[in-house]
């Protein structure tokens, strides 16, 4: 492990620091994330909800936000299982990699510190899906609670109330499943490490880029924020 490893390490881990505090609140160029705008839909789609009489559409939603976040929690798991088995070939990558001349290869002790590090990028992972989880199973049962139409129209501001605990719930559950998709999208990043520093500081950057291009300037978040037919 050399300076430049620590360095690209200290790269990485700023970066996704950046990351979420830009699509936590900050804005570039006076633009909202698309997370940001995201959250605002979800407002929206939790005060529509009041004004159906049958929310069967409404619970299949939650369901499809609770089945997509346990498929990533369980795909964490897997990916924590492999790299554990990747500890275990130790042996088997030091002689593949010490024969490898593109590859800078940091000693034994240097490839452990690696997978160490991947894994526990999976782990934070796995515990943002699973509280994730959680929290959307918890906004399940407070849209339970919302009162129907009639009983909506004779009481509008305890229905608000509800209405804003549903809203807030779903969107700190949200905020979870964010969290962990961005430590999946960031260990691509850091697989880099595994051939040089330089490929690692390369790669961390590339996909710092892509998720901000994403967020702020893509075609998906136009679609969300305007209001005219393409």
């Amino acid at each position: 492990m050399t300076f430049i490893d620590f360095f690209a390490l200290a790269l990485f881990l700023v970066l996704w620091l950046v990351f979420s505090w830009l699509t936590g609140g900050a804005k570039i160029l006076d633009r909202p994330s698309l997370t940001q705008a995201m959250a605002e839909r979800r407002r929206e789609w939790i005060h529509n909800s009041l004004t159906r009489e049958l929310r069967m559409i409404d619970t299949q939603i939650l369901a499809g936000l609770q089945n997509g976040t346990a498929f990533f929690a369980s795909t964490s798991i897997f990916a924590i299982g492999g790299c554990f088995a990747l500890l275990g070939a130790t042996e088997q990558v030091d002689t593949v990699f010490r024969d490898l001349p593109f590859i800078s290869y940091g000693g034994r002790s240097g490839f452990e510190f690696k997978v160490i590090g991947l894994t526990t990028i999976f782990g934070y992972a796995f515990f943002k899906f699973g509280w994730s989880y959680r929290l959307f199973n918890y906004c399940t049962i407070l849209f339970g609670t919302l009162p129907m139409t009639e009983n909506a129209k004779k009481n509008p501001q305890e229905t608000e109330r509800m209405a804003e605990r549903v809203i807030r719930m779903n969107i700190i559950a949200a905020k979870q499943f964010n969290a962990g998709l961005r430590a999946i999208f960031l260990s691509i990043g850091y697989l880099g490490w595994f051939v040089s520093p330089y490929v690692f500081v390369g790669t961390s950057l590339i996909i710092f880029f892509v998720l901000v291009r994403r967020q702020f300037f893509s075609d998906a978040r136009l679609a969300l924020m305007t209001d005219t037919a393409p």
